[in-house]
């Protein structure tokens, strides 16, 4: 197991939750390739997205069907502007890779929003510290653990 895996078990673990990461070989780096592997809806699949808002990283879980409204998250964060973080904002942020990033347990404390689209499911699946693991989690679950604040963030 890699040491972002072994980290994300140590915060997960934290945050109180047993999970049963699954790795997958062909790889689960975007919504479509997870659902793929998994068999299950690409509205279930966590993405896990950082954007600077303003000076800021900010951590949007998404519905892998939905994408965000960046203007939405600087309302969000009282920022004038917002972006999408680069390879290597999230990873200075998170600690982990795109592809990888779970929705808790990063190198810094971020500000996070849940997309209200994936409270309407029994279970979703996020990253577990790797572009080929997984997690099944409820919505609850992940609002918990990430601390997020559930919130409309699609366009």
């Amino acid at each position: 197991m890699s040491g972002a895996a072994d980290r994300f078990r140590e915060a997960a673990a934290r945050a109180g939750l047993d999970v049963e990461a699954r790795r997958f070989p062909e790889g689960t780096r975007t919504a479509e390739d997870a659902a793929r592997a998994i068999g299950c809806d690409v509205a279930q699949i966590v993405k896990s997205l950082v954007f600077m808002a303003g000076d800021d990283p900010v951590l949007a879980l998404t519905s892998g069907r939905n994408r965000v409204d960046v203007d939405r998250i600087a309302a969000l964060c009282g920022a004038s502007d917002a972006r999408k973080a680069t390879a290597g904002e999230v990873r200075g942020a998170t600690g982990y890779a795109i592809g990888g990033t779970p929705p808790f347990g990063h190198d810094r404390a971020l500000r996070c929003f849940v997309d209200e689209d994936l409270m309407g499911f029994d279970v979703v699946w996020a990253a577990a510290g790797t572009p080929d693991g997984v997690f099944p989690l409820t919505p609850d679950e992940l609002v918990r653990a990430s601390q997020g604040t559930v919130s409309d963030l699609a366009e």
